[in-house]
This record gives structure tokens, C-alpha cells and sequence, in this order.
């Protein structure tokens, strides 16, 4: 019997489907980067494939058997494979396996009925789920008001990955009263009194359509909101890490693709005398080392992973955690390296705006932004020197 869910022939089956159709999603990913729009033919393709199971539990039909460290290893290899193919489409398809994985946990708060027309609706109708959590750079929070039935829901949060397929938001707020509490909402972004800002438009990352939403006085009804869990536990916040290494991971060996698959078309190496790129010691050892160099990280992303699936409760979560530290910078520093290599081999053709192959770096680098990379850096080399991390309260902004 199969150790990790990675393992089964399902899993396995799902995750060469996504691998034989990376060209497609690199040419979806190559037009929601031009028109800075939702990769809308991407997501349904993933939704055919049938990836949707991953983030459903075994008891509504999905292939997750529903605890925490369940799949983790299924999860990020599948992340990995769909952001070689296009980085905002790995994005958008993590964010609903995050925000499903937390819905539909048996522990979640969330009613049998609201959890299984959630997972319904994510297998028969390819629902995506949106994280609807910071609020930098807007004014005051976000709240729910008690009424009869139900809440209402006021405010405006700032970063909202995944809103353009106008699915389901999962909303963190305080829920008034005497003693203003944490409260989970869910409110689907098609409600007339939800204002999608449309104010998207950065660098990389593009198609993940990362806009501000206000919710205008959104009356949900009971059984669609709840008190919110307490801290996410410790290997939730590793698993997050190695979910954002896992996406970097992808978006690097995606550039690499690309940069092969352009050079071949080139009619010489990077000098006269080579007649083609595949002859080209120069290029060659450009590529040889990229490959080697994510070849390595993608080793220590599966290790860290597999190691804090197979965990239990007790085990040595500070070096678990330090695992996950390391494969985030590895995957972060190959990516970026790797991607950045892209024109200097291919030279100043490859640079027409015909091919975009400048995403991959942009994709690259805007995701790596969302926390300092150094810093990771930092408390893995505090973690050799003591032997202990500090409160991971105090180091990691998820």
C-alpha cells in the first residue's frame, strides 16, 4: 500500500496529465499576461483533468483523507507541475486547495450541509475559492454585524488571489459585540453588493487578478459564517512555506523550458563558429547549471514535504520547520536564477514581446516579494547556531 497519497496511481496519473499539457498552459498564461486577465481556459483545463479531488476530502468525494498533514505531498507536486506550465494558474489552484483544505476540514465549524454543497460544487463545477484576508494599505477592518439569520458584512480587503474566476471568498473579519472576535464569512463574489475593484495591474503574477473587493453590507445567512480557529498550527505554517516553494519551484523549471524550447529554434550559439545553440559550450553549461541547480531544490521541496506529511504530533517541529525555511530559499534563489538566464541565452530576439518569455522572471520575482527571502535565511542560521527557532508568530506574514 501506497505510503503518501503522491504515490497512488491516481495521483500519479493526474499529476502526468498536468506535466503532457504544460504547453497549454503556458500559451493560456501567455495571454492572461498580455491582457493582465483571469487564465480562465487554463483553470476549466485543470478542472477536466480532474484536479479538484486534491482538495475535497474522501468523504464528499474527493481523494484527501481529510487531516492536516494528509496529501501534503500530492498537493505541492501538483502545484509544482501546473506553475511550470503558467505561474498565476499554479497561484489561483492553490489558493482553492488552501481555502477548500480549511472549509472542508471535519473540524472546521462549518455545518455537514454547507461543507458537502462546498465540495460539490468544487467537483461538479470546478468552484474556486478565494482567501480574503489583508487589509494593507485599506482603512479600518473588516466586520461582521449580527442580525437575525445571519451577518452582515462590511469593509474592504486589499489582496484577493483567484477573484477573477468570481468563485467563493472565504472572508476574515471581526465579528462585532462586546468583545470583538475573529469570524469566518463566506460570500460568493457574483452578490450585487460586491464591488470588485479591478485594480490589478502589476509586474508579474498577473493572472491571479489579485484585486481589492469591498463588501457593501452582504447579508449571509446562518451556517455560511463562523467563529474563526485559533493560530494556525505549526504545520500549517510549514506547509505554507512549502507551498509558495513549491509554486517558485514551478515557475522556475517552467522558464527553463522555455529557454530550451526557444534556443532551439535559433539558427547558432551564443557565437559565430557554433552553428547551433546544442553545440554551444557556453549555452550549454548555462543550462546544464540551471537544471542541476533546480534539480536540487525540487529534491529538498519533496524531502521537506514527505518528512512533515509523515510526521506525528511530538516530532521535532523546529526541524521540520527549518526543512520547509530551506527548500522556500532554494526553490526562491533556483527560480529567480534561472528565469533571470532566459535573454542572456537566447539573446535580444527571444526579447519580442511576441513570446513574453520575460513573465517567467516577473512571475518569479513578484511571488518571491510576498516575504523576504532573507529573513528565512536569517532564522535558518539562527536554527544552526542554537539549535531552536524563535515563536514562528514572530517570523512568518502569511
Amino acid at each position: 500500500m501506497p505510503r503518501h497519497l503522491h504515490d497512488t496511481e491516481e495521483v500519479q496519473a493526474l499529476l502526468a496529465a498536468v506535466r503532457e499539457q504544460r504547453q497549454t498552459l503556458a500559451e493560456g498564461g501567455l495571454a492572461g499576461d498580455r491582457d493582465n486577465a483571469d487564465p480562465a481556459g487554463n483553470m476549466a483545463l485543470l478542472h477536466e483533468l480532474g484536479l479538484a479531488r486534491l482538495a475535497v476530502p474522501t468523504a464528499h468525494g474527493g481523494l484527501w483523507d481529510g487531516a492536516e498533514r494528509g496529501g501534503l505531498g500530492a498537493a505541492l507536486r501538483m502545484v509544482r507541475e501546473i506553475s511550470a506550465g503558467d505561474g498565476p494558474t499554479g497561484q489561483n489552484w492553490l489558493t482553492t486547495l488552501l481555502v477548500a483544505r480549511i472549509l472542508l476540514h471535519p473540524e472546521s465549524g462549518f455545518p455537514e450541509s454547507t461543507r458537502a454543497e462546498l465540495a460539490r460544487r468544487i467537483l461538479d463545477e470546478g468552484l474556486r475559492c478565494v482567501s480574503s484576508a489583508a487589509e494593507t494599505g485599506v482603512s479600518g477592518k473588516v466586520t461582521a454585524r449580527p442580525v437575525e439569520g445571519g451577518v452582515v458584512l462590511s469593509g474592504t480587503k486589499s489582496f484577493n488571489s483567484n477573484s477573477g474566476g468570481l468563485g467563493m471568498a472565504l472572508v476574515q473579519c471581526l465579528l462585532e459585540g462586546e468583545a470583538a472576535t475573529r469570524h469566518h464569512v463566506l460570500v460568493d463574489l457574483r452578490h450585487p453588493q460586491v464591488e470588485l475593484h479591478d485594480d490589478w495591474d502589476t509586474m508579474g503574477q498577473r493572472g491571479t487578478r489579485s484585486q481589492t473587493v469591498t463588501y457593501h453590507d452582504v447579508l449571509v445567512a446562518d451556517g455560511w459564517h463562523q467563529p474563526a480557529p485559533g493560530a494556525p498550527s505549526p504545520v500549517f505554517l510549514g506547509a505554507a512555506m512549502l507551498m509558495h516553494a513549491a509554486l517558485l519551484q514551478g515557475i522556475g523549471e517552467g522558464g527553463l523550458d522555455a529557454l530550451v524550447r526557444h534556443a532551439r529554434t535559433m539558427k547558432r550559439g551564443s557565437l559565430p563558429q557554433f552553428a547551433t545553440p546544442a553545440e554551444d559550450p557556453l549555452i550549454l553549461r548555462r543550462v546544464g547549471l540551471h537544471s542541476s541547480r533546480l534539480a536540487a531544490s525540487r529534491a529538498l521541496l519533496h524531502t521537506a514535504a514527505d518528512r512533515l506529511e509523515a510526521s506525528r504530533d511530538g516530532a521535532d517541529v523546529d526541524a521540520l520547520t527549518i526543512d520547509c525555511f530551506r527548500s522556500k530559499v532554494a526553490s526562491v534563489e533556483a527560480a529567480l536564477a534561472a528565469t533571470a538566464d532566459i535573454h542572456e541565452v537566447t539573446g535580444a530576439r527571444s526579447t519580442s514581446n511576441l513570446y513574453r518569455l520575460d513573465r517567467y522572471w516577473r512571475n518569479a520575482r513578484t511571488f518571491a516579494s510576498h516575504d523576504p527571502t532573507d529573513a528565512k535565511s536569517v532564522y535558518v542560521g539562527g536554527y544552526e547556531f542554537g539549535g531552536h527557532l524563535p515563536p514562528l508568530s514572530t517570523i512568518i506574514r502569511l
